[in-house]
Protein backbone atom coordinates (compact mmCIF):
# COMPACT_ATOMS: atom_id res chain seq x y z
CA UNK A 1 0.00 0.00 0.00
CA UNK A 2 1.20 3.62 -0.73
CA UNK A 3 2.72 5.37 1.73
CA UNK A 4 0.01 8.20 3.00
CA UNK A 5 1.65 10.06 5.45
CA UNK A 6 4.66 12.10 4.98
CA UNK A 7 7.59 14.22 7.74
CA UNK A 8 9.39 16.75 5.72
CA UNK A 9 10.94 19.89 5.66
CA UNK A 10 9.67 23.10 3.85
CA UNK A 11 12.56 25.66 2.07
CA UNK A 12 11.59 29.14 0.58
CA UNK A 13 13.60 31.92 -0.37
CA UNK A 14 11.43 34.91 -1.92
CA UNK A 15 12.89 37.34 -3.77
CA UNK A 16 12.02 40.21 -1.05
CA UNK A 17 14.58 38.84 0.79
CA UNK A 18 13.55 38.23 4.16
CA UNK A 19 15.87 35.52 4.41
CA UNK A 20 14.78 31.54 4.47
CA UNK A 21 11.52 30.33 5.81
CA UNK A 22 11.88 26.74 6.95
CA UNK A 23 8.23 24.87 8.44
CA UNK A 24 8.65 21.32 9.26
CA UNK A 25 5.17 19.65 8.20
CA UNK A 26 3.16 16.65 8.63
CA UNK A 27 1.14 15.53 5.28
CA UNK A 28 -1.30 13.25 5.20
CA UNK A 29 -3.85 11.93 2.43
CA UNK A 30 -6.79 9.91 3.83
CA UNK A 31 -9.88 9.86 1.78
CA UNK A 32 -8.13 11.41 -1.45
CA UNK A 33 -8.22 14.38 0.56
CA UNK A 34 -4.70 16.13 2.21
CA UNK A 35 -4.63 17.81 5.23
CA UNK A 36 -1.15 19.37 7.09
CA UNK A 37 0.43 20.54 10.67
CA UNK A 38 3.10 22.97 10.21
CA UNK A 39 4.77 21.73 13.72
CA UNK A 40 7.26 24.22 14.14
CA UNK A 41 8.55 27.41 11.42
CA UNK A 42 10.97 29.85 11.72
CA UNK A 43 12.94 32.36 9.44
CA UNK A 44 16.45 33.15 9.13
CA UNK A 45 17.29 36.55 8.05
CA UNK A 46 20.16 36.84 5.28
CA UNK A 47 23.11 38.93 6.58
CA UNK A 48 23.46 42.26 4.58
CA UNK A 49 26.41 40.69 3.50
CA UNK A 50 24.10 38.10 1.26
CA UNK A 51 21.47 40.63 0.87
CA UNK A 52 23.53 42.71 -1.66
CA UNK A 53 25.44 39.56 -3.36
CA UNK A 54 21.43 38.12 -4.17
CA UNK A 55 20.44 41.37 -5.35
CA UNK A 56 23.38 41.40 -7.37
CA UNK A 57 23.65 38.27 -8.92
CA UNK A 58 21.01 39.49 -11.68
CA UNK A 59 24.33 41.30 -13.25
CA UNK A 60 26.94 38.62 -12.41
CA UNK A 61 28.61 36.35 -14.94
CA UNK A 62 28.67 32.95 -15.16
CA UNK A 63 31.70 32.60 -13.12
CA UNK A 64 30.72 34.82 -11.11
CA UNK A 65 27.19 32.60 -10.49
CA UNK A 66 28.34 29.62 -10.14
CA UNK A 67 30.81 30.59 -7.11
CA UNK A 68 27.05 32.66 -5.72
CA UNK A 69 25.33 29.04 -6.42
CA UNK A 70 28.20 27.21 -4.52
CA UNK A 71 28.57 29.45 -1.64
CA UNK A 72 24.63 29.60 -1.15
CA UNK A 73 24.78 26.07 -1.32
CA UNK A 74 26.92 25.59 1.31
CA UNK A 75 25.04 28.90 3.04
CA UNK A 76 21.32 27.15 2.29
CA UNK A 77 22.73 23.51 3.83
CA UNK A 78 23.90 25.11 7.06
CA UNK A 79 20.68 26.40 7.78
CA UNK A 80 18.61 23.91 7.32
CA UNK A 81 20.95 21.53 9.38
CA UNK A 82 20.96 24.10 12.28
CA UNK A 83 16.93 24.17 11.78
CA UNK A 84 17.13 20.23 12.28
CA UNK A 85 19.17 19.82 14.96
CA UNK A 86 17.74 23.11 17.04
CA UNK A 87 14.11 21.00 17.06
CA UNK A 88 15.52 17.30 17.10
CA UNK A 89 13.67 16.40 14.18
CA UNK A 90 14.83 13.03 14.06
CA UNK A 91 12.19 11.15 11.09
CA UNK A 92 12.65 13.53 7.75
CA UNK A 93 10.87 11.93 4.83
CA UNK A 94 12.69 14.56 2.54
CA UNK A 95 13.83 18.17 2.73
CA UNK A 96 11.44 20.18 0.18
CA UNK A 97 13.38 23.32 -1.19
CA UNK A 98 12.68 26.25 -3.64
CA UNK A 99 16.38 27.38 -3.80
CA UNK A 100 16.25 31.16 -4.32
CA UNK A 101 15.92 32.79 -7.67
CA UNK A 102 18.68 34.45 -9.35
CA UNK A 103 17.08 35.25 -13.13
CA UNK A 104 13.91 33.72 -14.22
CA UNK A 105 13.31 34.50 -18.21
CA UNK A 106 11.04 31.75 -18.99
CA UNK A 107 10.93 34.21 -22.37
CA UNK A 108 14.45 32.83 -23.30
CA UNK A 109 13.83 29.16 -21.61
CA UNK A 110 15.50 30.05 -18.75
CA UNK A 111 15.53 30.05 -14.52
CA UNK A 112 17.70 29.45 -12.15
CA UNK A 113 17.43 28.77 -8.69
CA UNK A 114 20.42 29.09 -6.97
CA UNK A 115 20.95 26.63 -3.33
CA UNK A 116 19.80 23.18 -5.42
CA UNK A 117 23.05 21.58 -6.63
CA UNK A 118 23.06 17.65 -5.87
CA UNK A 119 26.06 18.62 -3.70
CA UNK A 120 23.06 19.43 -0.95
CA UNK A 121 21.89 16.64 -0.35
CA UNK A 122 24.88 14.91 1.43
CA UNK A 123 25.39 18.00 3.20
CA UNK A 124 22.04 18.24 4.69
CA UNK A 125 22.32 13.99 5.09
CA UNK A 126 18.76 13.94 3.55
CA UNK A 127 16.63 13.31 0.73
CA UNK A 128 16.34 16.38 -1.20
CA UNK A 129 13.48 17.50 -3.46
CA UNK A 130 14.35 20.68 -5.54
CA UNK A 131 14.78 22.33 -9.14
CA UNK A 132 11.08 22.78 -9.52
CA UNK A 133 11.05 25.31 -12.31
CA UNK A 134 13.68 24.25 -14.40
CA UNK A 135 11.35 21.32 -15.98
CA UNK A 136 8.35 23.58 -16.40
CA UNK A 137 10.29 25.97 -18.16
CA UNK A 138 11.85 23.67 -20.87
CA UNK A 139 8.57 21.96 -21.18
CA UNK A 140 7.60 25.28 -22.67
CA UNK A 141 5.94 27.12 -19.45
CA UNK A 142 6.79 30.32 -17.41
CA UNK A 143 8.11 28.09 -14.45
CA UNK A 144 5.72 30.28 -12.38
CA UNK A 145 4.16 30.67 -10.15
CA UNK A 146 3.85 26.68 -8.55
CA UNK A 147 2.16 26.68 -5.61
CA UNK A 148 -1.40 26.88 -6.78
CA UNK A 149 -1.61 22.70 -7.04
CA UNK A 150 -1.27 23.55 -2.91
CA UNK A 151 -4.21 25.98 -3.31
CA UNK A 152 -6.26 23.78 -4.43
CA UNK A 153 -5.25 20.20 -2.39
CA UNK A 154 -5.31 21.99 0.61
CA UNK A 155 -7.13 25.45 0.56
CA UNK A 156 -10.06 24.41 -1.34
CA UNK A 157 -12.53 26.78 0.66
CA UNK A 158 -11.59 29.70 -0.98
CA UNK A 159 -12.31 30.79 -4.07
CA UNK A 160 -9.14 32.94 -4.33
CA UNK A 161 -6.05 32.32 -3.09
CA UNK A 162 -3.49 35.71 -3.14
CA UNK A 163 0.00 35.29 -1.81
CA UNK A 164 2.02 39.12 -1.23
CA UNK A 165 5.47 38.44 -1.58
CA UNK A 166 8.34 40.17 -3.79
CA UNK A 167 5.47 39.77 -6.29
CA UNK A 168 1.98 38.98 -5.53
CA UNK A 169 0.39 35.74 -7.27
CA UNK A 170 -3.11 34.45 -7.20
CA UNK A 171 -4.78 31.20 -7.89
CA UNK A 172 -8.47 30.01 -8.92
CA UNK A 173 -10.68 27.40 -10.37
CA UNK A 174 -11.86 28.57 -13.82
CA UNK A 175 -14.25 26.22 -15.71
CA UNK A 176 -12.85 22.72 -13.92
CA UNK A 177 -9.01 24.48 -14.18
CA UNK A 178 -6.95 26.11 -11.76
CA UNK A 179 -5.49 29.19 -12.67
CA UNK A 180 -2.95 31.00 -11.48
CA UNK A 181 0.01 34.27 -12.66
CA UNK A 182 1.86 36.52 -11.16
CA UNK A 183 0.29 40.12 -10.97
CA UNK A 184 2.23 42.75 -10.05
CA UNK A 185 5.77 43.20 -8.07
CA UNK A 186 5.01 43.90 -4.22
CA UNK A 187 8.08 43.91 -1.81
CA UNK A 188 10.27 43.68 -4.09
CA UNK A 189 9.65 47.41 -5.20
CA UNK A 190 8.36 48.29 -1.36
CA UNK A 191 11.18 47.16 0.22
CA UNK A 192 13.79 49.02 -2.02
CA UNK A 193 12.62 52.20 -0.99
CA UNK A 194 12.42 51.58 2.52
CA UNK A 195 15.92 50.30 2.38
CA UNK A 196 16.89 53.96 0.49
CA UNK A 197 15.46 55.43 4.08
CA UNK A 198 17.17 52.86 6.05
CA UNK A 199 15.09 50.32 6.98
CA UNK A 200 14.78 46.43 5.71
CA UNK A 201 10.90 46.92 4.80
CA UNK A 202 8.12 49.53 5.69
CA UNK A 203 6.39 48.38 9.05
CA UNK A 204 2.94 48.01 8.24
CA UNK A 205 2.73 50.69 5.30
CA UNK A 206 3.51 52.94 8.49
CA UNK A 207 5.47 55.22 5.82
CA UNK A 208 3.70 54.67 3.26
CA UNK A 209 0.20 55.44 4.86
CA UNK A 210 1.90 59.28 5.44
CA UNK A 211 2.68 59.63 1.72
CA UNK A 212 0.06 60.52 -0.82
CA UNK A 213 -1.02 59.26 -4.40
CA UNK A 214 0.94 60.54 -7.24
CA UNK A 215 -1.88 60.36 -10.13
CA UNK A 216 0.67 60.71 -13.15
CA UNK A 217 2.91 57.64 -11.58
CA UNK A 218 0.00 55.94 -10.83
CA UNK A 219 -1.20 56.15 -14.14
CA UNK A 220 2.16 55.36 -15.65
CA UNK A 221 2.30 52.27 -13.53
CA UNK A 222 -0.86 50.99 -14.61
CA UNK A 223 -0.03 51.69 -18.36
CA UNK A 224 3.20 48.85 -18.12
CA UNK A 225 2.55 46.37 -20.77
CA UNK A 226 2.41 43.40 -18.55
CA UNK A 227 -0.88 43.95 -17.36
CA UNK A 228 -2.94 43.89 -20.31
CA UNK A 229 -1.31 40.55 -21.01
CA UNK A 230 -3.01 37.32 -20.97
CA UNK A 231 -2.28 34.74 -18.74
CA UNK A 232 -0.03 32.32 -18.17
CA UNK A 233 2.15 35.02 -17.27
CA UNK A 234 5.45 35.10 -14.33
CA UNK A 235 7.65 38.08 -13.29
CA UNK A 236 11.12 38.30 -12.29
CA UNK A 237 13.62 40.65 -10.62
CA UNK A 238 14.44 41.34 -14.29
CA UNK A 239 10.90 43.03 -14.87
CA UNK A 240 11.89 45.04 -11.57
CA UNK A 241 14.82 46.40 -12.93
CA UNK A 242 13.73 47.14 -16.40
CA UNK A 243 10.62 48.12 -16.20
CA UNK A 244 9.32 49.46 -12.78
CA UNK A 245 11.67 50.97 -11.33
CA UNK A 246 12.96 52.97 -14.42
CA UNK A 247 9.11 54.15 -14.59
CA UNK A 248 9.30 55.07 -10.61
CA UNK A 249 12.37 57.47 -11.10
CA UNK A 250 10.60 59.19 -13.83
CA UNK A 251 8.61 61.12 -10.85
CA UNK A 252 10.45 63.37 -8.84
CA UNK A 253 8.62 63.46 -5.09
CA UNK A 254 9.20 62.10 -1.74
CA UNK A 255 9.57 58.25 -0.67
CA UNK A 256 6.56 58.40 1.26
CA UNK A 257 4.45 59.51 -1.55
CA UNK A 258 6.12 56.97 -4.32
CA UNK A 259 5.45 54.06 -1.30
CA UNK A 260 2.03 55.66 -0.95
CA UNK A 261 1.55 55.23 -4.71
CA UNK A 262 3.26 52.01 -4.95
CA UNK A 263 0.87 50.65 -3.22
CA UNK A 264 -2.33 52.03 -4.55
CA UNK A 265 -1.19 50.33 -8.15
CA UNK A 266 -0.90 47.48 -5.62
CA UNK A 267 -4.07 47.44 -4.46
CA UNK A 268 -5.69 48.45 -7.98
CA UNK A 269 -4.13 45.48 -9.81
CA UNK A 270 -4.83 43.02 -7.21
CA UNK A 271 -8.68 44.19 -6.92
CA UNK A 272 -8.90 44.17 -11.21
CA UNK A 273 -8.05 40.48 -11.19
CA UNK A 274 -10.26 39.26 -8.80
CA UNK A 275 -13.38 41.73 -9.66
CA UNK A 276 -12.88 40.23 -13.20
CA UNK A 277 -14.05 36.83 -12.56
CA UNK A 278 -16.12 37.32 -8.71
CA UNK A 279 -15.71 40.04 -6.36
CA UNK A 280 -18.31 37.93 -4.06
CA UNK A 281 -15.78 35.28 -3.80
CA UNK A 282 -13.86 34.46 -0.66
CA UNK A 283 -10.38 35.46 -0.72
CA UNK A 284 -7.29 34.47 1.15
CA UNK A 285 -4.47 36.23 1.43
CA UNK A 286 -0.44 35.27 2.82
CA UNK A 287 3.13 35.98 2.28
CA UNK A 288 4.62 38.84 3.96
CA UNK A 289 2.98 41.59 2.44
CA UNK A 290 -0.37 40.24 4.86
CA UNK A 291 1.08 42.42 7.57
CA UNK A 292 1.12 45.32 5.19
CA UNK A 293 -1.82 46.91 6.82
CA UNK A 294 -2.14 49.53 4.62
CA UNK A 295 -1.94 47.62 1.71
CA UNK A 296 -4.67 45.20 2.97
CA UNK A 297 -6.85 47.73 3.89
CA UNK A 298 -6.68 49.35 0.40
CA UNK A 299 -7.04 45.82 -1.06
CA UNK A 300 -10.09 45.62 1.58
CA UNK A 301 -11.74 49.20 -0.30
CA UNK A 302 -11.92 48.36 -3.69
CA UNK A 303 -13.35 44.98 -3.28
CA UNK A 304 -16.06 45.83 -0.64
CA UNK A 305 -18.52 42.65 -1.70
CA UNK A 306 -15.23 39.91 -1.41
CA UNK A 307 -14.64 38.20 2.25
CA UNK A 308 -10.93 38.69 3.09
CA UNK A 309 -9.20 36.18 4.99
CA UNK A 310 -5.71 37.12 6.92
CA UNK A 311 -5.40 33.43 8.27
CA UNK A 312 -3.37 32.06 11.20
CA UNK A 313 0.61 33.39 11.36
CA UNK A 314 2.12 30.42 10.62
CA UNK A 315 0.12 30.13 7.71
CA UNK A 316 0.63 33.44 6.51
CA UNK A 317 4.15 33.59 6.86
CA UNK A 318 5.08 29.79 5.98
CA UNK A 319 1.86 29.15 3.33
CA UNK A 320 4.94 28.36 0.49
CA UNK A 321 7.23 27.03 2.42
CA UNK A 322 4.41 24.32 3.14
CA UNK A 323 3.27 24.28 -0.40
CA UNK A 324 6.52 23.50 -1.51
CA UNK A 325 6.42 20.75 0.97
CA UNK A 326 3.76 19.46 -0.94
CA UNK A 327 5.32 19.91 -4.32
CA UNK A 328 8.29 17.44 -3.04
CA UNK A 329 5.91 14.75 -1.63
CA UNK A 330 3.75 14.85 -4.99
CA UNK A 331 6.95 14.72 -6.84
CA UNK A 332 8.03 11.21 -4.31
CA UNK A 333 4.73 9.87 -5.49
CA UNK A 334 5.63 10.63 -8.90
CA UNK A 335 2.18 12.93 -9.27
CA UNK A 336 1.62 15.94 -10.88
CA UNK A 337 2.34 18.62 -9.10
CA UNK A 338 2.24 21.22 -11.75
CA UNK A 339 -0.42 21.87 -13.85
CA UNK A 340 -0.21 23.70 -17.54
CA UNK A 341 -3.63 25.52 -16.90
CA UNK A 342 -1.16 28.17 -15.29
CA UNK A 343 2.13 27.80 -16.60
CA UNK A 344 1.34 27.36 -19.42
CA UNK A 345 3.63 23.56 -20.42
CA UNK A 346 2.78 21.80 -22.82
CA UNK A 347 1.16 19.27 -20.29
CA UNK A 348 0.38 18.65 -16.92
CA UNK A 349 3.67 17.04 -15.20
CA UNK A 350 5.67 15.80 -12.14
CA UNK A 351 8.37 18.68 -11.83
CA UNK A 352 11.33 18.81 -9.72
CA UNK A 353 14.76 16.57 -8.99
CA UNK A 354 14.99 13.74 -6.20
CA UNK A 355 18.98 13.66 -4.70
CA UNK A 356 19.77 11.06 -2.31
CA UNK A 357 22.81 11.12 -0.06
CA UNK A 358 25.49 8.99 -0.38
CA UNK A 359 25.71 6.42 1.84
CA UNK A 360 27.96 6.37 4.40
CA UNK A 361 30.29 3.47 4.60
CA UNK A 362 30.12 0.65 7.25
CA UNK A 363 32.68 -0.43 8.65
Amino acid sequence: MEKQSYNVIGVMSGTSLDGVDLAHISLVKYNEQWSYTIHRATTVAYTPEWVERLKSGINFKLAALRKLNEDYTVLLAGIINTFINKYNITVIDAVCSHGHTILHQPQNGFTLQIGNLPTIADMVKQTFVCNFRVQDVVMGGQGAPLVPIGDRLLFTEYDFCLNLGGFSNISFEENGKRIAYDICPVNTVLNYYANSLGYAYDDGGAIAATGQVLPELLSALNAIDYYAMPYPKSLGFEFVKAIVLPVMEQHNSSIKNKLCTFITHCAMQIARAIVSKNSKGSLLITGGGAYNTFLIAKIKALLPNTKVTVPDDDTVQYKEALLFGLLGVLKLRNEVNVLCSYTGAKTNHSSGVVLYPKASPSF
